[in-house]
């Protein structure tokens, strides 16, 4: 018998694939009218920086909340290049080490933890993610975290007794996906730093 799909999965790809042309169609335009030398202006820069935002935004969610099965790999420069044009201009910045051939499911599960760590880092900071073999080690540092220790919680305990918005469903994302990779999490919570290794 094959396993059950899932579908949450398979709905994050199909949004994704159906927004990235697009909005990459609207990119492209936005440059076509930057090279017109009369057409030049801050409305028109501001409309090239939110397009490459959501493009980036949308790459990034492509792999961490879609379909990531069996033997499917996504290269480092690729993983490189979606952190590098998400943080573009923010004020969190991402590390990444690793293999240069990497399993998307790994890559999916180090994201959807690089967003666990985002929602305590409002107001930015450091991740640091490092794969050595079959380990994994996701860090955030920063002078100030915002921890909500019932969020945290369901990352280990996924009936835990939490409201979870939109915002934040990540974290209900997490134990599901480490269940199907038959992996263990750890959470290391600390004054400034949180340590997440699978």
């Amino acid at each position: 018998m094959s396993e059950k799909p899932d579908l949450a999965a398979l709905i994050g790809s199909r949004i994704c694939h159906d927004l990235i042309s697009p909005i990459g169609a609207i990119g492209n335009g936005v440059e076509l009218m930057l090279m017109d030398s009369g057409a030049k202006g801050p409305e028109l820069s501001l409309i090239a920086e939110s397009v490459a935002h959501a493009n980036a935004r949308i790459r990034f969610f492509r792999v961490a909340f879609g379909a990531a099965g069996g033997d499917a790999r996504i290269g480092r420069p690729e993983v490189l290049a979606i952190l590098s044009e998400v943080t573009k201009g923010g004020r969190l910045q991402i590390s990444w080490t690793g293999p240069a051939d990497l399993a998307r499911r790994e890559v999916k599960l180090a994201f959807l933890l690089i967003q666990c760590l985002e929602t305590a880092m409002p107001w930015g900071g450091q991740i640091a993610v490092s794969g050595d073999g079959p380990r994994w080690t996701v860090t955030g540092t920063a002078p100030r975290l915002r921890i909500d220790a019932a969020l945290w919680e369901v990352l280990s305990n996924p009936r835990a007794p939490t409201d979870i918005t939109p915002a934040q469903v990540h974290f209900a994302l997490v134990p599901a996906e480490t269940a199907a990779q038959n992996r263990r999490l750890t959470a290391e919570l600390r004054d400034t730093e949180i340590r997440l290794g699978f």
